[in-house]
C-alpha cells in the first residue's frame, strides 16, 4: 500500500465521521415531538399533607434478666420522648416470651410498677405475652401463671414478632 493511497483511506474516513457528525446535528437541532397536554393531579402543599405514618417499633424480651427488660423500658420512654418532641407518633409493642416472659408475670415482674405507669400515660406501648410459654410455665408449675393486667397474650410471640415485621415494623433486641 502506498502512502498517497493511504493518505486518501485517511480522507474518506474523516470525511464520512463529519458527514455523520452534521447529520447527528440536524437530529438533535430537530425540535422534539410535542405529546397531547395531559391532566397533573395537583402536588398537596406541605400543610395539606396527611400526617406521616408513626414509627411503628417491636422490641423482644426472651431473657429473665432486669437490666434488659429495663433496657427495653428505657428505649421506650426514649424514642416516645424524642418522637413526641418532633410531633411525630411512635407505636411500640414488646413481645416477651421464653425466659423473657418474667418481664410480664405478675408474680416475678421485675419491672411490673414501670409497665403500668408506661400504660397510665398512655403512651402507644402494647405489652404481649407468649400464650404457648404461659401454658408452658403454668404446667412446669402446676398452677395458673397470671400476667400483669397491662399485658395481653397472644398464641406465639415469635409468629407475633414476625407479623409485625412483615407490616413494616422495625425490630429492636436490648
Amino acid at each position: 500500500m502506498t502512502g498517497g493511497s493511504r493518505m486518501s483511506r485517511t480522507a474518506a474516513a474523516f470525511a464520512a465521521l463529519a458527514l455523520a457528525g452534521t447529520g447527528l446535528a440536524a437530529l438533535v437541532s430537530l425540535p422534539a415531538p410535542q405529546a397531547a397536554p395531559r391532566a397533573v393531579a395537583a402536588t398537596p402543599r406541605p400543610a395539606e399533607s396527611a400526617r406521616p405514618a408513626p414509627h411503628r417499633v417491636v422490641i423482644q424480651i426472651t431473657q429473665n434478666d432486669p437490666a434488659t427488660m429495663t433496657m427495653a423500658l428505657n428505649n421506650v420512654e426514649n424514642m416516645t420522648r424524642r418522637y413526641e418532641s418532633l410531633g411525630e407518633a411512635v407505636e411500640v409493642e414488646i413481645v416477651a416470651y421464653g425466659a423473657g416472659l418474667h418481664m410480664m408475670r405478675a408474680d416475678t415482674s421485675p419491672v411490673r410498677e414501670r409497665i403500668s405507669a408506661l400504660a397510665r400515660r398512655g403512651d402507644r406501648v402494647v405489652f404481649t405475652g407468649c400464650g404457648n410459654t404461659r401454658a408452658a410455665q403454668s404446667r412446669q408449675e402446676g398452677r395458673d401463671v397470671a400476667l400483669v393486667p397491662e399485658a395481653r397474650v397472644v398464641e406465639a410471640g415469635i409468629t407475633r414478632i414476625v407479623e409485625l415485621q412483615e407490616q413494616g415494623w422495625s425490630y429492636v433486641r436490648p
